[in-house]
């Protein structure tokens, strides 16, 4: 095979309205913005990446708009020139340029392994070790805020066959409120779906010590991140007939290395963005795996490329427990795809084609680009 050097770069934001307010403990999105990334290759291959990010920065320390001022001032300048094939030695060099941007060093992974998989005529699951699954179960996220309608839309989505594990997004309200919150839905749903709770770090770690048990009794099965420190959610373990998940203490394999030598979850939410690509968060898999911690295949709310790029990551690993919360673009209004993913029956069908091997509706992702950094509000 020839190798082919990377011309250009293209970088966009995309603002696209979402089905419903989305309420986290840390703000409210009332809509989603994309950081698309297109790899232009001198043999004609084009890649693209996707940088999405929860609720702009009050998630974390990167957005959007910092992940294309980073792409366009510092990592496309290092790129061009550069071989588009040696996908993991070109990510090392531009680890030791910039530091740390997560989320902009995942997007443009992604592009250049959706480029390579294209070039070779191979799904990202191949590129990746192969795929051992072509189905991933996907979990539905509850976050209106507001009981009786978290109960409606759950079974909505149980009589459409799409989702029958739910996670509820607490910790915005009293801690009593949150856990009568949790107790009416899964008494309202019963056996027919799992519950799991997501708190993004809003308790202390006597509120979390206080409120697992209580979260037990309701029949919530996993508790994802409810403290803030990974001292404080490893003194947690091991209490309570309750799965513990780690996940914004996750942040690439060295985090996940320190968690696993102190035993201090029982499962990981693995997030491509949030390791730093689809590689690191290959190796913070094999990290949990060899420590005996379970796997989830998490989701920063990412539109269709992420997504896809995800499933194809989560679709070759040897175990995942829990499944996946790959739901991101279900909760957007506005397809960006000439052809849609597929969920169905509970589960989305990882892509088959070349690359990512889904394909970008140019008229639809012109219509919301943003012209510029700043955002229009209305």
């Amino acid at each position: 095979m020839k190798s082919a050097t990377i011309e250009r770069i293209e970088t966009c934001l995309v603002d696209l309205p979402t089905i419903r307010p989305h309420k986290l403990s840390v703000a409210t999105m009332h809509g989603q913005t994309l950081m698309l990334v297109k790899v232009l290759c001198s043999d004609g291959v084009i890649g693209v990446g996707e940088g999405t990010t929860i609720a702009g920065m009050a998630y974390g320390p990167e957005s959007p708009e910092a992940m294309k001022l980073a792409v366009d001032a510092y990592f496309a300048p290092a790129m061009i020139g550069k071989d588009a094939t040696r996908i993991q030695e070109l990510m090392a060099h531009l680890g030791k340029l910039v530091k740390v941007t997560h989320f902009a060093k995942s997007a443009l992974e992604t592009a250049l392994l959706d480029a390579q998989g294209k070039r070779l005529g191979v799904p990202v699951s191949e590129l990746l070790g192969g795929r051992r699954r072509d189905r991933l179960p996907v979990a539905w996220t509850l976050a209106s805020g507001d009981t009786a309608k978290d109960i409606a839309e759950a079974e909505a989505m149980l009589d459409a066959r799409r989702h029958r594990v739910f996670k509820l997004k607490i910790g915005a309200k009293a801690v009593k409120t949150d856990i009568e919150h949790v107790a009416q839905i899964k008494r309202a749903l019963g056996d027919r779906a799992a519950v799991r709770v997501d708190v993004n770090m809003a308790w202390s770690e006597t509120q979390a010590a206080w409120a697992i048990p209580a979260l037990a009794d309701a029949g919530c099965e996993l508790v994802e991140q409810p403290v803030a420190s990974a001292a404080a959610l490893g003194r947690l373990m091991r209490r309570f007939p309750v799965a513990l998940m780690a996940d914004e203490v996750l942040q690439g394999p060295e985090s996940a290395f320190e968690i696993a030598k102190q035993h201090g979850a029982d499962v990981f939410a693995i997030k491509i963005e949030q390791s730093g690509g689809l590689f690191a968060a290959q190796r913070v898999a094999t990290i949990a795996d060899a420590a005996g911690i379970e796997l989830y295949g998490g989701t920063m709310l990412e539109g269709a490329f992420s997504t896809a790029a995800s499933a194809h990551l989560f679709a070759s690993f040897a175990n995942l427990q829990w499944g996946t919360e790959l739901f991101g673009p279900l909760l957007i209004t506005e397809e960006i795809l000439t052809r849609p993913l597929d969920y169905s029956d509970f589960e989305l069908t990882v892509p088959t084609g070349p690359g990512l091997g889904i394909e970008l509706d140019e008229a639809k992702v012109k219509r919301f680009t943003r012209d510029g950094l700043t955002k229009v509000t209305r």
